[in-house]
């Protein structure tokens, strides 16, 4: 490979990228990464934050935001129409939108397994797995006919492995019977299989689909957690934002050109222990 070739491994500035799920926190940093790249970015997500709002102002040619349930399969199939009336085509995929029970969530929801209501297995299952399902449908199906493209799906640690119920400890200890529900590291793992069957199905047709396991990531949480999670991790701190920049931009661009049905793991060491 020629110094010219090279220096293109990395080249994204003729991408249309797809994000769902752009106005979380992971979400929007990496809508600013591929726009700083010259990628054309397509955010998707149910509400449109203040953060959106000022992508966009500050990107109206390279920056277009919808409006989209990604749990719906019509939304996404008019939200299509839309971005190929407005870019003519889209080259990659990020199946970001993911939805967690946060620890201030109700004791119900942060109980024992035993009590995890059923409605809120079904409300993560389709947050995080189904909208990876419906979104491949319909935008992979338009790279698979297009021949070319590429799909990001993110998953988690605790798709590989079970949850460290003994972060949680400084809770119990207190009388919070708190632990981590399931129905998450569930939807996780599933990606994982789904992405390993996508990526053979479509092999020949030029699109590539991988995985990306992320650990956590650092939002101001309470002190208690931070000190049981980073003692948990070799690196021995939680992800900053912008730690998933680089491998969301290799795996978009030509120098993952031989990786896929393959899971990328970036988590401070979290799994290899």
């Amino acid at each position: 490979m020629s110094k010219t070739e090279n220096q293109k491994l990395f080249d994204v500035s003729n991408e249309v990228v797809v994000i769902t799920g752009v106005s979380g926190g992971l979400g929007v940093e990496y809508a600013n990464v591929f726009l700083q790249f010259n990628s054309k970015v397509v955010g998707l997500d149910i509400i449109e934050t203040k953060l959106i709002t000022d992508l966009e102002a500050a990107n109206p040619d390279n920056f277009y935001f919808q409006v989209t349930d990604v749990t719906d399969k019509s939304s996404l199939e008019t939200t299509l129409e839309k971005i190929i009336h407005k870019f003519g085509k889209v080259t990659v995929l990020i199946n970001n939108a993911a939805i967690d029970s946060p620890p201030s969530s109700s004791g119900e929801e942060n109980g024992p397994f035993e009590f995890y209501p059923e409605e809120s297995w079904d409300k993560v299952i389709d947050v995080n797995l189904k909208s990876i399902f419906l979104c491949s449908q319909v935008f992979g199906a338009k790279m698979a006919e297009q021949k070319n493209g590429s799909i990001i799906n993110i998953s988690s640690i605790y798709g590989m492995v079970s949850p460290d119920q003994s972060i949680y400890d400084y809770r119990r200890v207190d009388g919070d019977d708190f632990y981590k529900p399931i129905a998450y590291s569930v939807s996780k793992s599933g990606v994982l299989n789904l992405t390993r069957y996508l990526s053979t199905y479509w092999a020949d047709k030029n699109v590539r689909v991988n995985s990306l396991t992320l650990a956590g990531v650092f939002d101001d949480q309470d002190q208690g957690f931070l000190d049981a999670y980073t003692s948990r991790i070799p690196i021995g701190r939680m992800a900053n934002k912008n730690d998933y920049n680089g491998a969301v931009i290799f795996l978009a661009s030509s120098a993952s050109s031989y990786m896929t049905g393959s899971n990328l793991v970036i988590d401070g060491g979290w799994t290899a222990i």
